[in-house]
């Protein structure tokens, strides 16, 4: 019994040096080094301050910005899901009128599967233009001009749809209202 716990002891120790120091320092080591925007999580700034990242959605409820798609767990990162309302559930079916009546188009009147997507669709945002020329004093045309910029497509050119990062759409609005003020 004591000639098999030493040798067991050995490898334990061992394997968690490897894989729980060797292991993460080296992958980290590697991301810092080659890819270290996306090592940091893939922060945007505003005035030298981080305001978000383009992989995680946030909530804007201002008028004069684009909004993003609902979600089922507030932005909050920690419980990562979606309502898991099942297609005939009256909750889901109240939200979704609400969500109607308030003049949403499709891809806005159901939250995501993960709850944090930072993208809707160019015509998610399209829909938008109307309030936010109103809120902001842009014209519209410069608006659809600033969304089709902003405009993803297809990754490898088949995968996903089009879409539009909502957080860095918002960051270029707030710059050019700020210089039409």
């Amino acid at each position: 019994m004591i000639s098999e716990f030493f040798p067991a002891l050995r490898i334990f120790l061992a394997l968690t040096l490897l894989t729980g120091g060797v292991y993460p320092l080296t992958v980290s080591g590697f991301a810092q080094s080659f890819f270290k925007e996306k090592a940091e999580g893939s922060l945007l700034h505003r005035n030298g301050k981080a305001v978000g990242s383009e992989l995680i959605g946030q909530e804007f409820k201002e008028p004069e910005l684009f909004h993003s798609r609902p979600s089922a767990i507030a932005y909050n990162p920690m419980p990562s899901g979606g309502s898991n309302f099942a297609p005939t559930s009256a909750d889901l079916l109240k939200a979704v009128q609400e969500r109607q009546a308030a003049g949403a188009v499709l891809d806005l009147l159901f939250t995501s599967a993960s709850g944090l997507d930072p993208h809707i669709s160019p015509e998610a945002a399209l829909s938008q233009r109307p309030r936010i020329a109103r809120e902001s004093g842009l014209d519209e045309s410069g608006l659809r001009t600033l969304i089709s910029r902003h405009t993803e497509q297809r990754t490898f050119g088949f995968l996903g749809e089009p879409r539009v990062n909502v957080l860095k759409l918002n960051l270029d609005l707030l710059e050019a209202s700020s210089g039409k003020r």
